[in-house]
């Protein structure tokens, strides 16, 4: 009878050590798989908002955490492009604190000259229909960023048509492109000051 025992429980601790590394197997590949996935969805994003040849390295790999009032509130990463191991850009994380329903979140890609390469929309809780259109799905709105210089802190230009500049507003909505188009400026100005900072940004944690 014991030794019944004793041999059904060895067969049991075999069992759940096999079954134990199997679940650690499964967690292991789900895991890569789920990284992966967020990878290349990262470098989709990146490809919209910072042309391919424009830089040479690895994007993903030159990420820093900064604490810039530029951005929006808290912590905020940003991508510092290279062309030839030379900093040429970057692709920031920015946020419009001021939209109609809350915060948007944006992406921001730039030159260090004032160019704004492209922008999209990460995040946001507009009122569909209306504020919603800074979507590519709804609207072109967005793309009209890329290109676009800003000649300064007092460029009056980069702005919406209501305050005297150059983007559109939504019909009927007008703090929301005026939200988004204040936060991209902020960001672009801020890249300016970034060449003069690189060696001392603080590195993303892994």
């Amino acid at each position: 009878m014991l030794k019944t025992m004793q041999k059904h429980g060895v067969t049991l601790a075999v069992f759940a050590a096999v079954l134990t590394g199997l679940t650690a197997l499964v967690n292991a590949l789900t895991k890569t798989t789920i990284e992966e996935q967020a990878s290349k969805q990262q470098k989709a994003l990146f490809d919209q908002v910072i042309p391919s040849d424009f830089y040479d390295n690895d994007l993903q790999k030159s990420c820093f955490v900064v604490d810039a009032p530029q951005l929006g509130k808290g912590p905020h990463r940003l991508f510092i492009a290279r062309k030839g191991d030379k900093p040429v850009g970057a692709v920031m994380e920015a946020t419009a604190p001021d939209g109609y329903s809350g915060a948007i979140q944006l992406l921001v890609g730039s030159d260090f000259s004032g160019t704004i390469l492209g922008t999209r929309v990460t995040e946001h809780h507009e009122t569909p229909g209306l504020g919603d259109k800074i979507e590519t799905r709804l609207s072109d709105w967005i793309l009209h960023f890329a290109g676009k210089v800003i000649h300064g802190e007092e460029d009056t230009a980069f702005a919406v048509k209501k305050d005297g500049g150059e983007f559109d507003q939504f019909t009927g909505a007008t703090i929301t492109p005026r939200a988004v188009v204040n936060a991209v400026k902020r960001a672009g100005l801020y890249a300016e000051t970034l060449p003069a900072q690189i060696n001392n940004l603080p590195a993303c944690e892994e």
